[in-house]
Order: structure tokens, then C-alpha cells, then sequence
């Protein structure tokens, strides 16, 4: 095949592929080992669309590159498939969700093997697969079989917590456990019914129940995290989201805050996102304190990082979702804080976090006592407080907090002065921990350092409170009142949870007459007929979340066909840990976390070898959509109409009439009430003639109109404020911003019989603007598209040549062309191009290569290595395009040469390597397992070097010399030669100064 056809090319290799398992991967452990993971894709049902596979293309290059270097890859693929879109349609379409799910993933992988990905597709997973999740049903079972030691610092078996309850009761105990869990002795425990000793293990063990705030949404039947509330209301559908207090199974992740701390220096992540998990677990240190209500037996807890600014407590709020809220309210205050309360339930905990301008609250009519001075405290109601962090209540402290001091000014609290180095606390609150204490009882004239033992003491000498570390991170909620999900192994007994055994696992998802909760708020799964375990306790009736197949799939793709375990332990101990994992950044403190979190526990359990599942972690940039616009005249119709005419005004809506991006703004310019509007490099004739044919086209729309409307009066007006309104328009069906303008007439139903303003030469120019892809802008861009008119390698190597991987970039289709041109070119270097008469001949030779040849060739080696390796593929591309230039301009066409230029382009163009591989004589299919070519530096040390010869600072010719050559011997050459002989006119240079290997000026 003499002619580049990239169509036949690419189908015949993806077929041979397939066929010939090519990217199979065995566990063999004779080679060392390199496991390359991307985060497996939501299988929805838009596809994909260009911005999609940049990080795909990115791991599928280093795929390809450690196997030429002779690691045993695994590159595997799947789908993370339970989610709520599915379960969305199934409620509109009565449609299983496992059908679209089916036909969504069928969609995926067409497309993904369409772009020439080497994924092992034997291993490929799904997390709504039966076979799949009842091993996460099974790492649930282990988590609710277990406890954390804080003494081993690690997750153990349930019966030795029983066994140690056994010989000493709570004495010595150092476990996580709810905050209520009682003391005591052995005989006590030994004494307590099987029934009494089950309910207080619920209180140790890392999956257990409990009441949570959660985002509540009516509209859609379900919890949601906080990633799909925005601004109060579900992202998906934008029904309104309200707080609410539920029953719901948790994680006890905080057990694990010290050690995902702790964690996050010894793995290759980005600074940014290791900060962002380091901040989402919020680790503090300071104290807990007990302040008693005024007039009641209950104390309100908080715990503060500045106890030392106790004195300054002029006020104390609680979150609106407070336990004590309805004891705290008085009569007086009812009406005001029962309608606070419900606003607050309205907003989400993000938005209540994020929002640090509005100062809003409500008295509760009630005070407490600070435990230090005695002073009475008004207690207040404030949404910037969460129920789930800390205790649910702040120690407001005015001058040394800035949202307690604005919430002070609002509420003309008192902001009283705690250290002498504080200023201005009239104007801002001041936080200083410098200077020494006034107003502050016990503390007074004691700096920071000094203070806090002193109040510490103070706290546990009473038992007001304690020292304590506190983290922002809560326990992880781990329902969902949804059906598409994995159903939760436990069933009720008396109201107590119990796990189902190993061997009932799976537990599927029964069928359901609809897919909504039931008439009396239940989750779906109510619905299911005849659902109970042993046909007589009920089932746990929500489902987990969808972060729990994704907390440890990456296991299961190293043994995914094993039916008695996870994944075999050989395997595990040989793959080990992902060593690189390439994603978005949004999941930072969601599936990240989680997976960090769930694989820790397995290793505390022996399960893996490994504390950290990702040891090298890379988030690619977002690839951005390219919108185009097409621009409406914003027309009004009528005008001035005599009593005697007998005309009226028109009633009919103007026509639409859109206007050329070029004479839009000639129109908007010549509008302008700015002097010098057209200056500079504008072209007054060009413009003149634009505002003419502008006139003539607008004068032809008005009498068309005008005949359409008879007996009335018909001037068409442009609004003078806003001339033009812009309207996205489908990208596909416009090339270089040049609007096909038939395809969007036929676009829309609406729009036959628009007018359209073009340039003069009868071309429609649209606006541009670099925005995120999306389908509500129409510039989603379909990379199937872009494979059959350009071919797939060429949509990998522009994608990695659009900027570094980690960066937002803008697409651009107009671009694409380059890189296309360029794989000919590369092909031309093996094939002559063909004529009409004749196929283009093979060029290629069994000549020695030169040293010029080599040297490029060795370049580009070094150069494409070390880019691989450090991830820079866009510059990988640019040096392949010089590469092939400088050869192309040697006519280089020896097989030594192209043959090592085939295998290093293999990686980033797998499609035309594997053509020019076999055509070259070796075995068809071998390219994927050759050995990628050693740089020699020996080839890029110059034996000759260019001299340019300047006498009195003007280059007047050039010499060559060897490398190696003496300053002197450079210098006795020059000067016995004709030009410089014929440049000095018998004159005796004054000096020669020889830079060596750069230059030579000859002083006259």
C-alpha cells in the first residue's frame, strides 16, 4: 500500500488486535512488573467526546513505551457503572437500569477501540456486575467485622475486641468508638445477654448505623453527596436540596485521619491535591470544653484550637440541626428560630461553608455559663455552623475570629479585648497569639505559651474538659435511597443489623415495579415483592454509594475472573500497587480518599501487601470546547402611523435575520460614539464597503418583509443597545468559523426560512469562545468524527500536542491538519508518492546510515525517552515533527534509521507503526513487544564544527575545523586563507580571538 490510508490502516490493526490478543497480559512474574490505571469512566449516554480521552491517550502511551522497554504491563479498563443517571432514565423510561447501562458500555468500548488503545479488554470490570460487587458486598462485611486499635494503630477482627471485653471489660481499651459508648468491667460484659453484648460491639465496628446529616433531595428519592448539590439544588434535575437528620450506614473513616495524613508524604502526587485531602481532614489541635446551660442539667460541648481565648467569649452558636435547638428555644422565639431552621435546611454544608459575607443567625431566647469567669453566654442559632463537624456548637470570640466579630457588629454584641497586642478590634477582629492577656481571669499578663498548661490544667482538674485533637473529616455516610446501587449484606432482627454469610453473597438487586421510593417516603427496594431474608427479616433497604465498587476495583482487574476470592494473592503480591493512575482532579477528596481509606483497612487485615493503593498519581488538564456563535439582530417592527392613512401598525413578530460576525462589528464600530472609531491599521475603503452592502442586504430583508404584511406599516428597527444577541451554534457544522448554512437551517425546524447577512463573498463568520465542552453549548466535539475523517493516531498526537497534560487547553479542530500532514510526510519517507500512472514505489534501502543521520535519529530518541518518562508528551510530538523534517531534507530513507523512528513514534501512533513495522520485513504484530531503541550519545558528538570567521565584528565567511582542533592551529588556518587573506588587504591582524567551538573575530 503506497498511498497513506489512514481508514484501512487503522481497521485492519484494530482487527488483528482483537483477534490476535494482542494486549493480553499474563501474571508473569519473570519480568518486572508496571501497572498503568485510568480512572474507569461513567458509562453515560452522550458517549464521548473529545476532551475524554486526553488522559487515556496519555497512560496508553506509557503503556506502549514500558512494554518496548520490557515491563510486564497491565492496562486494563472497565466501567464504573452504578450512578443515578441510569436510575433517572429507568424513573422517566420504567426501563431497567441495566439495559441502558448495557447499551451505554457497548458504546464506550466501540469508541475506545476506535482510538487504537492497548487495554487488556479479557480484564475489563463493571461495578454493577454481580460478580463484581459481591466482593465490595464482602469488604463491607469485613469492615463491619471489624475495629480499630488505636494501640496497634491498625483495623482488627470484632473477637479480639470481645476477647479483650472478656478478661478486663473497657479497662485499657484504646479503641474509635461512638462518643456514647459505655464503661465496663469484665463481670459486667460477662454478665450482659448475647443481645446486650451484640449492641455495644455496633459501637466499635468501622461500618455501623446512625443517625446523619445528609443532603436530602424529595424530587429525586435519595441522598446525595455534596459533589451533587450545587447552590441548594441537585446538579442532576435542579430540585431542591434540604438538610435533614437520617438513619444511615456510616464508614468510621476518621479512624484512619493520622495515617491518610501521614500517607500523603511518601506518594508522587501533585503539592495542590495532596493540600486539598490535607485540608478536607482538617486535623486540629486543641481542647474540648463544657459549658452548662443556665437553668438545665445539660452542657453544650465545644471544642476550640484557641483555648486560650476562652475570656473573650462574648456569645456562643449552634448549628441549626442541633440536638439541644428545641429545649434551647423559648416561647418568645419560636416562631423566629423554627423559620431559620428551615431556611438553613434549604442550603447545602457547602454553601454554607463557602458563603463568609452573610451574617445571618437567630437568639434562641436561652444563655449559658462559661466555665471560666462565670459569665452569662446568649446562646444564638447560626447556618455558618455545621452539626456534623466538631460538636455542632462555637465559643464565639469576637476580636480574635472575623465572622464572630462581623455576627457581633450585626447583633450589637459585646467584642471584648483579650491580648494587648490586639489592634483595632473596633474596625476587624485581630488574631494574634503575640502579646500578654487582659480581661482573662487565671491568664492575666501570661503570653500564648505560658497560658495554655495553665488553662488545660484548669479544664481537667474540674472535668470541664480535656485536650483533645479534632479533624474536620466526619465519617463517611454510606446509604443512598436509591435502586441502582449494590444492595447492602445485612438484614434486621429485632431492629439489631446482621450480616448474610459469605456464601449467600452476591445479594442482587431484586426486581421492582418502579424505580421510585414508595408512596410512604420508603427507598425503591421497598417495592421489591416478597424480598426478605429467610422469608422473614427485612433487608437493608438502601443501597451503597456510588464510591464503593471504585474504592478498590483496581484489585480486581489483577485476577478478574476468580470466583472464590477478590483477586488470587499471588497475583496481588506481584502487581502490588497502581504505579501510575491518571484522572481528574475532582475526585481529590472523594474517590481518592475513600480508596485510600478502604485499602488501608484491607492491608491492616492482610488482604494486600500495600498501604497506599496509587503510588504515583497524575491529574490531566481539561480539554476546552471551541464554541462558535451565530449572532441575531435583535429587530423590533412598525413605526409612526397618520390617523388618515388608513395603515396600522404591524402586528407581526419581525423576521429573524442573523448577521456575520465581520459586519457585526463594522456595524457595532460605525454605532460607536467614540471620535476615532476606525484607526490604525482599518482599512476605511474595506469598511465603507461593508456598511454599504450591510444597508443594500438590510433594505432587500425589509421589503420582503414589508410584501409579506400588507396593509400595514413595516420599518424594521435594531435595538440600540443591544444590537446583536449570541447564540451557540453546533460546532460540527461549522470548518474554520465558516458556518455551513444549509446544514443549520436543516438544524433546526424553526429556522427555514431565516435571512442571513453574510460577508460580501457570501460567507457566514461565527463568533468564538473558549468555554468548557458541553452539549447545552453545542461544541461538544465527537472524536469518532475526527477518527474517520483524520484517523485515530492522528487524534492522539494532536490531543498530546495541544499542551502539557496537565494544563486546560482549547480544542481546535482548524489545527487538526497539521498533525495529519505530518504522518504523511512520515509515510513518505518509506513510500514514493504514487502518480496517476504508477503506485509510489518502497524506498527504503539497506545503505549505512551517515552521521547526520544518525544524529537526528539519536535526538529524537534521547529527546522522546526522556519526555515519556516525564510525562511531556507535547513536546514528544514537536521533536517527531522536526525529526521527520530534517530526514525528509536529507532524504534519508535507510531501514537502520526508520526502523528505530517506527518503534519510538509506536506509542503515540500505533496504527501507521504497525503498517511500516510489518512492511518493513518483521513479523506482523511483534511492534507491541520490541525493544525500544538505547540512545548512543557518540552519535551526537560533532566531528566538525562551524566556524563563523568575523574580522572587525562582520562575518565574512565560514571554516570548519575538527572538534578537537587547537585554538592556535584554528588560528594559523584562518589566517592563511584566500578570504580572510582578501578581507585583511595585506594588513597583520592586531588579534584573533578563537571562542572555541562558537566563533573566530579577527582584529584589524
Amino acid at each position: 500500500m503506497s498511498e497513506y490510508n489512514h481508514k484501512k490502516i487503522e481497521e485492519s490493526w484494530r482487527a488483528f488486535w482483537e483477534k490476535n490478543q494482542t494486549y493480553r497480559t499474563t501474571n508473569d512474574a519473570s519480568k518486572p512488573k508496571y501497572y498503568i490505571l485510568d480512572m474507569f469512566p461513567y458509562p453515560s449516554g452522550a458517549g464521548l467526546h473529545v476532551g475524554h480521552p486526553l488522559g487515556y491517550i496519555a497512560s496508553d502511551i506509557v503503556t506502549r513505551y514500558k512494554r518496548l522497554k520490557g515491563f510486564n504491563v497491565l492496562h486494563p479498563m472497565g466501567f464504573d457503572s452504578f450512578g443515578l443517571p441510569a436510575e433517572q432514565y429507568a424513573i422517566q423510561t420504567g426501563q431497567h437500569p441495566a439495559i441502558t447501562t448495557e447499551q451505554n458500555i457497548a458504546r464506550y468500548i466501540e469508541q475506545l477501540k476506535n482510538i487504537g488503545f492497548s487495554y487488556d479488554w479479557s480484564r475489563e470490570v463493571r461495578t454493577s456486575d454481580p460478580k463484581f460487587y459481591k466482593w465490595t458486598q464482602w469488604i463491607f462485611m469485613e469492615l463491619f467485622r471489624s475495629w480499630y486499635n488505636r494501640e496497634t494503630d491498625q483495623a482488627e477482627p470484632i473477637e479480639t475486641l470481645i476477647a479483650k471485653f472478656e478478661a478486663n471489660g473497657t479497662s485499657g481499651i484504646q479503641a474509635v468508638a461512638d462518643e456514647d459508648a459505655p464503661r465496663f468491667t469484665a463481670d459486667e460484659w460477662n454478665a450482659k445477654s448475647e443481645r446486650e453484648q451484640y449492641e455495644i460491639t455496633l459501637k466499635y465496628r468501622l461500618t455501623y448505623v446512625a443517625d446523619a446529616v445528609v443532603n436530602w433531595c424529595a424530587a429525586l428519592g435519595t441522598v446525595l453527596a455534596n459533589d451533587e448539590v450545587k447552590d441548594g439544588v441537585s446538579e442532576r434535575g435542579g430540585y431542591p436540596v434540604e438538610q435533614k437528620l437520617m438513619r444511615q450506614w456510616m464508614m468510621r473513616i476518621t479512624a484512619y485521619a493520622d495515617r491518610l495524613l501521614m500517607g500523603l508524604d511518601t506518594v508522587d502526587w501533585s503539592e495542590s491535591l495532596k493540600e486539598q485531602q490535607r485540608n478536607w481532614i482538617g486535623k486540629s489541635t486543641g481542647a474540648e470544653v463544657s459549658f452548662q446551660i443556665e437553668h438545665r442539667v445539660e452542657r453544650i460541648k465545644v471544642f476550640t484550637t484557641r483555648l486560650d481565648t476562652i475570656f473573650g467569649v462574648s456569645f456562643m452558636v449552634l448549628a441549626p440541626e442541633h440536638d439541644l435547638v428545641p429545649e434551647l428555644t423559648t416561647l418568645e422565639q419560636k416562631p423566629a428560630v423554627d423559620a431559620y431552621v428551615t431556611a438553613a435546611k434549604m442550603r447545602s454544608e457547602r454553601d454554607r461553608m463557602a458563603d463568609a459575607k452573610t451574617v445571618s443567625g437567630v437568639f434562641t431566647g436561652s444563655y449559658c455559663i462559661n466555665p471560666f469567669n462565670g459569665e452569662r453566654v446568649p446562646i444564638y442559632l447560626a447556618d455558618y455552623v455545621l452539626a456534623g463537624y466538631g460538636t455542632g456548637a462555637v465559643m464565639a470570640v469576637p476580636s480574635g475570629d472575623q465572622r464572630d466579630w462581623a455576627f457581633a457588629k450585626h447583633f450589637d454584641l459585646p467584642i471584648i479585648p483579650i491580648l494587648d497586642a490586639q489592634k483595632d478590634i473596633d474596625k476587624q477582629a485581630d488574631n494574634t497569639k503575640e502579646g500578654r492577656y487582659i480581661n482573662s481571669g487565671i491568664i492575666n499578663g501570661l503570653t500564648y505559651s505560658e497560658a495554655i498548661p495553665v488553662l488545660v490544667q484548669f479544664l481537667e482538674e474540674r472535668g470541664i474538659g480535656k485536650a483533645k485533637i479534632n479533624y474536620r473529616m466526619r465519617d463517611a455516610v454510606f446509604s443512598r435511597q436509591r435502586y441502582w446501587g449494590e444492595p447492602v449484606p445485612v438484614y434486621f432482627k429485632d431492629g439489631l443489623p446482621y450480616l448474610l454469610e459469605e456464601s449467600e453473597l452476591p445479594l442482587e438487586l431484586p426486581a421492582v415495579d418502579k424505580y421510585l421510593p414508595t408512596e410512604t417516603g420508603e427507598p425503591p427496594l421497598a417495592r421489591a415483592e416478597d424480598w426478605k431474608y429467610k422469608g422473614q427479616y427485612e433487608y437493608e433497604l438502601s443501597t451503597m454509594p456510588g464510591w464503593a465498587g471504585s474504592s478498590w476495583y483496581w484489585y480486581r482487574y489483577m485476577d478478574p475472573q476468580n470466583e472464590g476470592e477478590f483477586a488470587d494473592k499471588a497475583a496481588i503480591d506481584y502487581w502490588r500497587s497502581v504505579d501510575l493512575y491518571v484522572g481528574g482532579s475532582e475526585h481529590a477528596t472523594g474517590h481518592l480518599l475513600y480508596s485510600r481509606f478502604w485499602n488501608k483497612f484491607m492491608k491492616d487485615r492482610g488482604y494486600v501487601p500495600e498501604e497506599e493503593p496509587f503510588k504515583k498519581l497524575v491529574n490531566q488538564g481539561m480539554i476546552l470546547g471551541r464554541s462558535n456563535f451565530v449572532y441575531r439582530l435583535n429587530l423590533t417592527a412598525g413605526g409612526t402611523v397618520r390617523a388618515d392613512s388608513g395603515l396600522q401598525p404591524a402586528t407581526k413578530t419581525p423576521p429573524v435575520v442573523f448577521i456575520s460576525k465581520t459586519i457585526k462589528e463594522v456595524i457595532e464600530k460605525s454605532k460607536s460614539k467614540e471620535p476615532q472609531r476606525f484607526t490604525g491599521s482599518e482599512d476605511l475603503e474595506k469598511i465603507q464597503r461593508y456598511l454599504d452592502f450591510f444597508e443594500k442586504r438590510f433594505n432587500e430583508i425589509e421589503r420582503n418583509f414589508a410584501e409579506t404584511t400588507p396593509g400595514t406599516l413595516n420599518n424594521l428597527y435594531t435595538s440600540s443597545s443591544v444590537f446583536t444577541s449570541a447564540i451557540h451554534v453546533d460546532v460540527n457544522i461549522v470548518e474554520n468559523d465558516v458556518l455551513d448554512v444549509e446544514a443549520f437551517r436543516k438544524s433546526r425546524s424553526d429556522l427555514e426560512n431565516v435571512e442571513f447577512i453574510t460577508e460580501p463573498d457570501g460567507t457566514y463568520i461565527c463568533g468564538v469562545e473558549i468555554e468548557k465542552m458541553s452539549k447545552s453549548k453545542f461544541n461538544v466535539v465527537n472524536p469518532d468524527t475526527i477518527v474517520e475523517r483524520y484517523g485515530a493516531d492522528t487524534l492522539r498526537l494532536y490531543e498530546m500536542f495541544l499542551g502539557p497534560l496537565t494544563d486546560a487547553k482549547p480544542w481546535n479542530t482548524n489545527g487538526i491538519d497539521g498533525v495529519y500532514r505530518f504522518l504523511k510526510k512520515f509515510w513518505r519517507l518509506f513510500y514514493e508518492e504514487p502518480t496517476e500512472n504508477r503506485p509510489g514505489r518502497w524506498l527504503v534501502t539497506d545503505e549505512k546510515p551517515t552521521p547526520a543521520e544518525l544524529k537526528v535519529l539519536h535526538k529524537t530518541i534521547r529527546k522522546v525517552a526522556e519526555d515519556i518518562e516525564n510525562l511531556s508528551f507535547n513536546t514528544s510530538v514537536s521533536a517527531f515533527m522536526v525529526c521527520v523534517n530534517e530526514l525528509s531534507a536529507l532524504k534519508c530513507n535507510k531501514k537502520a534509521v526508520l526502523q528505530d523512528l517506527v518503534v519510538i513514534l509506536a506509542p503515540f501512533a500505533p496504527h501507521i507503526t504497525e503498517e511500516l513495522w510489518a512492511a518493513l520485513g518483521n513479523e506482523a504484530g511483534t511492534l507491541s513487544y520490541a525493544e525500544f531503541p538505547v540512545f548512543n550519545p557518540a552519535f551526537l558528538v560533532e566531528d566538525t564544527i562551524e566556524y563563523p570567521i568575523q574580522i572587525n565584528g562582520k562575518v565574512r565567511t565560514t571554516l570548519a575545523f575538527p572538534a578537537d582542533a587547537a585554538p592556535k592551529d584554528i588560528e594559523n588556518e584562518i589566517l592563511a586563507n584566500e578570504v580572510v587573506q582578501k578581507w585583511l588587504e595585506g594588513k597583520t591582524p592586531k588579534k584573533v580571538v578563537v571562542v572555541p567551538k562558537r566563533i573566530v573575530n579577527v582584529v584589524v
